[in-house]
């Protein structure tokens, strides 16, 4: 009996940190939320229709925040699938507090990652996070003072892996010497490629890069741009194409494009199956 490959395993697959195998196209958890990021979503039941119906299209990999919500979105990653399925990876991420909607202030301060991780473990389930990440660095708190407890959470083993998030390649320079760190999340897109650098360092480094907002296309995507030209031909959407071009841009990259709609995730996990060619990656990938 032959098995049917999953949608999102056509993505191809990432060992995070060396042993945790996922599908690359994953899936980020900030939209299951209120507006401004807070409270409650507008439709509950959808949003656990949502994560039901991606671990049905083989999403193995889920990123979340305890800020989003805030606890929200892991408190209902916990109320739809747990007990989790084997091969599912969850990532939360601690150091913003959330003062209001739409309001986020960094706090990198060891007692208070720690509380959050402690936290985040209850709302989500589990006895381990597979991956916390540090939201931001506090400017205010040396990084490696934050990264210690961190390093020291994963002695006692609450965490698995540590990575950062929206950080320069100096930084995450300085991180490497603080803490063993296996992924970055930065902002990254067609439109925005501002943190090219940190990922060509990542690729260099078998680090995962985990671009947040990636199937923002600005003006690509307008009527006679290259996003709408090839999307006329190939019967794909500018935001398949999108992920698409993440995909085939580097082996590291793990895309998680996030959503409340059980239609627009299938929309958007049907994008692992999307080949740009030579010309359109290169189009694409000039346009900007």
């Amino acid at each position: 009996m032959t098995t049917t490959p999953s949608p999102a395993a056509a993505s191809g697959t990432f060992r995070l940190g060396g042993d945790l195998p996922v599908h690359r196209l994953g899936f980020g958890a900030m939209r299951i939320t209120g507006p401004g990021i807070w409270g409650e979503p507008q439709d509950p039941n959808e949003v656990v229709r949502v994560l039901r119906r991606l671990i049905e299209l083989g999403v193995t990999f889920i990123d979340t925040a305890d800020s989003y919500g805030p606890s929200v979105s892991e408190r209902l990653i916990k109320q739809a699938l747990h007990p989790y399925p084997a091969e599912l990876v969850i990532a939360t991420k601690g150091g913003f507090t959330r003062p209001g909607p739409g309001m986020w202030q960094p706090n990198g301060r060891p007692e208070y990652l720690r509380r959050q991780a402690e936290l985040s473990l209850r709302n989500l389930g589990v006895d381990r996070i597979d991956l916390y990440q540090l939201h931001r660095i506090d400017p205010m708190v040396p990084v490696e003072e934050s990264l210690g407890e961190l390093t020291r959470l994963q002695q006692e083993g609450k965490i698995r892996h540590i990575g950062m998030s929206q950080i320069s390649v100096a930084e995450l320079k300085q991180a490497r010497a603080a803490a063993e760190i296996v992924s970055v999340q930065n902002r990254y897109n067609l439109a925005d490629r501002a943190s090219e650098d940190v990922l060509d360092y990542c690729e260099a480094e078998n680090l995962a890069f985990i671009p947040w907002f990636p199937i923002a296309t600005g003006s690509l995507a307008e009527a006679g741009g290259p996003l709408a030209r090839i999307s006329k031909s190939r019967s794909a959407t500018p935001s398949q194409l999108a992920l698409a071009w993440l995909l085939r841009r580097s082996p590291v990259i793990l895309p998680i494009p996030g959503t409340s709609s059980v239609a627009h995730l299938e929309e958007n996990v049907a994008a692992a199956a999307v080949r740009l060619s030579d010309e359109e990656f290169k189009t694409l990938a000039t346009a900007v």
